[in-house]
């Protein structure tokens, strides 16, 4: 499985990212050893997309960090 996860960063943005071993990817957002976060630890995971493969991981990544994804994503995935 492949996942696309949302976290929440301390200054209130949020972060999209896809994996495929979310509890790893997540301690190191944690630990500030993912450069993108490291300033803005700790971070919150608010939800994530479980996904077949990376390909479609990557697709969805890529789309939730456009301007109409980012809008899907606050509508549906925290709200």
């Amino acid at each position: 499985m492949w996942y696309v996860y949302f976290l929440k960063l301390c200054n209130g943005s949020i972060y999209v990212g896809s994996t495929n071993d979310l509890k790893r990817r997540f301690a190191s957002h944690q630990a500030g050893q993912v450069l993108s976060t490291k300033k803005y630890v700790p971070v919150v995971l608010k939800s994530y997309l479980a996904v077949e493969d990376e390909e479609r991981a990557r697709m969805l990544e890529k789309y939730f960090k456009s301007g109409s994804g980012k809008a899907l994503a606050m509508k549906r995935f925290w709200a």
